[in-house]
């Protein structure tokens, strides 16, 4: 892969003064697609004091159909993609396509000279995701991955965990996010040969990355074990390797109650944390030693309820006013959609 034209910044930075005007003014947004299964987190926008909806856009005529019946779209004006990028005041986009349309949309966004929040994953093409990168990087936009957990309260204090040094050097991590998933969307799932990694697993290669950087090596070993002729590619295993340690992601459509035991450990020489479940996240904490106001041994850690997208909305906004610098890099993004790639035995 070639080396890009502009580099990804570590981290980028709005241009606008934290005590501008523009930080008190509801930001103009609009949302591209209700494809994505997760195209729903629009209501986080809508219920949001820092956003104004300003146009949806649907081009399937069957998908608008059945979005204009739910409660979630009333009273929203439906427009075309030209009509929502010309929009006076408008400052970003929900990228929420079907995946296989969703680089397309985000670079039409990115030309346009809109930040946009992209749905998982970036798509199957790394040369047009990096191109969109590029284009980002060039003009100071924030392109904000639709990974859910970035925000969970439990991997915020796992980071915190690592950043102290409170677990030691780590040499181990697991993973496991799956769920039983029906034939009709198995069907649909199957025309990407990424199979349930690159459908669920991506956000477990988002956190990994985030947490322990880039693997030395990636190795993949996709399987399909249902009854069903359908080619869905839905039991997956990926390993990655670093340094000192060893770390697997596991992804299935198959796991009856899986959202139970959709897990995150890391184990390290001074201690284990161990996420589980990840949705409504509890941890079980082992340290070799007392460490702030955690003590030596096991002890469980309770969060309060975790609603996914309203950080990462929150957090938006932060840097669409200039009030922060982003969390995740253009290159962090980069490296975990290559990531994605390889752990589902696909060229990188």
């Amino acid at each position: 892969m070639s080396a890009m034209a502009v580099p990804l910044a570590p981290a980028l930075a709005s241009s606008a003064s934290a005590n501008d005007s523009s930080s008190k003014q509801r930001i103009k947004v609009g949302q591209i697609g209700v494809g994505h299964a997760h195209a729903s987190k629009l209501a986080v926008y809508r219920r949001s004091g820092d956003y104004e909806v300003v146009g949806i856009v649907e081009p399937d005529p069957s998908l608008r159909a059945q979005a204009k019946a739910r409660a979630l779209y009333q009273d929203l004006p439906w427009m075309t993609q030209e009509q929502l990028l010309n929009v006076p005041g408008l400052q970003a986009v929900l990228v929420e396509t079907r995946v296989q349309d969703s680089l397309n949309v985000a670079e039409a966004c990115v030309a346009a000279g809109k930040h946009i929040h992209l749905d998982k994953p970036a798509g199957e093409s790394l040369g047009q995701f990096q191109r969109i990168l590029q284009a980002a990087a060039k003009q100071n936009l924030l392109v904000q991955m639709g990974y859910m957990y970035r925000y969970n309260p439990a991997i915020v204090l796992l980071r915190e965990f690592l950043k102290q040094g409170w677990l030691g050097e780590p040499f181990e991590a697991h993973a496991v996010m799956s769920k039983v998933i029906g034939p009709d969307k198995r069907r649909r799932l199957a025309r990407h040969a990424g199979g349930t990694m690159f459908e669920l697993g991506c956000h477990l290669i988002d956190l990994i990355l985030g947490l322990l950087g880039k693997p030395e090596g990636v190795h993949a070993f996709p399987r399909h074990s249902s009854a069903l002729d359908d080619k869905l590619v839905d039991n997956m295993l990926a390993v990655f390797t670093y340094p000192r340690a060893t770390v697997t992601a596991r992804s299935s459509a198959l796991e009856v109650e899986g959202f139970a035991r959709r897990h995150l450990v890391v184990c390290g020489t001074e201690g284990t944390f161990h996420i589980q479940p990840l949705d409504n996240p509890a941890a079980r904490v082992a340290l070799s030693r007392a460490r702030g106001k955690y003590v030596k041994g096991y002890q469980d850690v309770r969060f309060p309820k975790y609603t996914r997208y309203v950080d990462d909305a929150a957090d938006m906004a932060r840097i669409i006013r200039g009030q922060k610098k982003a969390d995740f890099s253009y290159d962090h993004d980069l490296a975990v959609q290559k990531t994605v790639l390889r752990a589902c035995g696909l060229p990188s």
